[in-house]
């Protein structure tokens, strides 16, 4: 009961952007009437935006793309980053390790605003070029945190054992270090995740990977902002839910940790 109590709020924040990102699409209207820009009422639950669509409509249709984007995006970045960080970490080959290492740190410095600035002329309303890009702009930190990671780990006495009895460095980073590097991408997993919203967002405003009249939360706020002080609902509610996302993701794994934390200490006093 007291799990279900420590993960109730975060589990809500999570819930409703993401309920509605999977299921609004299909609870939408499909009717496209359109009423007074900046309207607060009118039949309209959150009034109507700046070319008097409804807001609530919008917001139904508008969470998939944003949501589904950085989802995929993390999930890419992971998949990619963990393997190529046990690799670099755990490779008694120093040259293995510089031809992993190197390239990311060029990509490291590039800006991630200006690689976004580049796409916007090059492939605009593309998502899958956008998922590629949030997922190079994330990859030289995860690898280096999974690198750090891995480096530490190997190091211990239990792989140097694992290793006298024969063990090869595939099994022993697959069933080893990479488990044990859990606690340590969850940590990250997070603020990344948040990250990963932060860059489709910005690339929304920018017209990237969605059409301009798309509906999409992030560019909701962008289209409406300067009627914000007229109609804020149409500004406000988007806003949130991209928000209540990124914290309870976060507080979400906050939690996980701390009970993990507490799990580890109770099984060592025992």
């Amino acid at each position: 009961m007291s799990a279900v109590r420590n993960y109730a709020v975060p589990g809500a924040l999570v819930a409703i952007p993401l309920l509605l990102a999977v299921v609004g699409p299909l609870a939408a209207s499909p009717d496209t009437t359109k009423d007074v820009a900046f309207l607060l009422g009118g039949g309209h639950w959150f009034g109507t935006d700046f070319v008097g669509r409804d807001v609530w409509n919008e917001v139904l249709l508008g969470g998939r793309s944003l949501v589904l984007t950085a989802v995929t995006a993390t999930a890419c970045t992971y998949a990619l980053a963990v393997p190529l960080g046990l690799i670099a970490g755990m490779t008694g080959s120093r040259a293995l390790d510089e031809a992993i290492m190197r390239p990311l740190d060029l990509l490291l410095a590039v800006p991630s605003m200006l690689m976004l600035l580049l796409l916007a002329s090059v492939a605009p309303g593309v998502p899958w070029v956008l998922i590629g890009v949030v997922t190079l702009i994330n990859l030289p930190d995860v690898v280096r945190i999974s690198r750090a990671a891995a480096l530490s780990l190997s190091s211990r006495p239990a792989v140097e054992a694992m290793r006298l009895q024969g063990e090869s460095r595939i099994r022993i980073g697959a069933h080893y270090v990479a488990r044990a590097m859990r606690r340590t991408l969850a940590a990250d997993l997070g603020t990344r995740f948040t990250g990963a919203i932060y860059l489709v967002a910005s690339a929304s405003f920018l017209g990237v990977g969605v059409s301009p009249q798309t509906s999409d939360w992030a560019a909701m706020v962008d289209r409406n902002r300067a009627g914000l002080f007229i109609q804020p609902w149409a500004v406000v509610l988007p806003a949130l839910l991209v928000v209540a996302l990124s914290i309870g993701v976060n507080l979400a794994f906050d939690r996980w940790l701390r009970d993990h934390d507490l799990r580890s200490t109770f099984l060592e006093t025992r």
